[in-house]
């Protein structure tokens, strides 16, 4: 049966509305961050103003008050800090746990893959008395590096259920292999294991990153000194005084925290997809 132009011309129709849809309700706070972050006090503040637009000339005023006269420096250095060792401690344990549990015989290593996922998925107000008392031990309290200890209680369970599901996607016959030429079980995984599991890697690494980067309920909870704080610790309480939010220098801070991870996701977006896929169905 042939199918009628006007259908198809529907059909199109409908599909590019709905994609335009979720277009503009996806990009819609990034742009309301964009023009806020450069709309001077008078504009953001007059209600007779479209606030949809610039009714007086953009303005770097809030990006100066930023570097100027917070710690907003600081608490970027902060979270990049944290980023960074919460994903290497993340890896240096999920790799191995994964690659273990993915070559483990019988039904005990899915079991315990999925029991260690479940951890996941504790909700955080439960941790936060035994963390409080672990981070009281180790002499943390009130710095960033108590979110270096805690962090990976989240990201590792995660990070190890995803991998797990790389490593049983490789065939055991090409560690073997490496094995008869020479390699030990630890040069076979360091040497073809890895290598062959590069977007799954790569997941894990955007993964944990934008995690710490975006988290906030451990760090209100363990963090209260300003030059502590990670960056969405610090925009979120220093930026406001009482009842008065310094919306322009709140939004600047925002969009200057979100365009790294933009970049990242864009740049690997495929290789991320293709993590996240690859590790989830098997």
């Amino acid at each position: 049966m042939r199918r009628s132009p006007l259908v198809g011309v529907l059909q199109e129709t409908s599909f590019y509305g709905a994609v335009a849809f979720f277009f503009v309700l996806a990009a819609f706070p990034f742009y309301w961050m964009v023009i806020t972050s450069f709309k001077t006090n008078g504009d953001l503040y007059n209600v007779s103003n479209i606030p949809f637009w610039f009714n007086d000339p953009p303005t770097l005023e809030h990006f100066r008050y930023l570097f100027e006269k917070t710690l907003f420096v600081t608490w970027l250095l902060n979270s990049l800090m944290i980023g960074v060792c919460v994903t290497a401690i993340t890896l240096v344990t999920a790799l191995p746990a994964g690659y273990s549990l993915a070559r483990m015989t019988g039904r005990s290593g899915e079991a315990l893959g999925i029991g260690i996922f479940l951890t996941y998925l504790v909700p955080p107000t439960l941790l936060f008395l035994p963390l409080s008392r672990v981070v009281t031990l180790l002499g943390l309290q009130n710095s960033m590096w108590s979110l270096v200890v805690i962090y990976p209680t989240f990201t590792i369970p995660f990070c190890t259920w995803l991998l797990m599901g790389f490593f049983k996607a490789l065939p055991v016959e090409i560690e073997e292999a490496a094995v008869v030429d020479g390699c030990s079980l630890f040069g076979a995984f360091i040497k073809m294991a890895i290598p062959l599991s590069v977007p799954g890697i790569l997941t894990v690494v955007i993964f944990t990153f934008t995690l710490t980067l975006q988290e906030f309920v451990y760090a209100l909870t363990f963090i209260s000194a300003s030059d502590q704080k990670p960056i969405t610790l610090g925009v979120a309480t220093d930026l406001i005084r009482g009842d008065v939010f310094y919306w322009g220098e709140i939004m600047a801070g925002a969009l200057i925290a979100s365009i790294p991870v933009a970049i990242a996701y864009n740049l690997f977006l495929d290789r991320f997809i293709s993590g996240i896929t690859g590790g989830a169905v098997k």
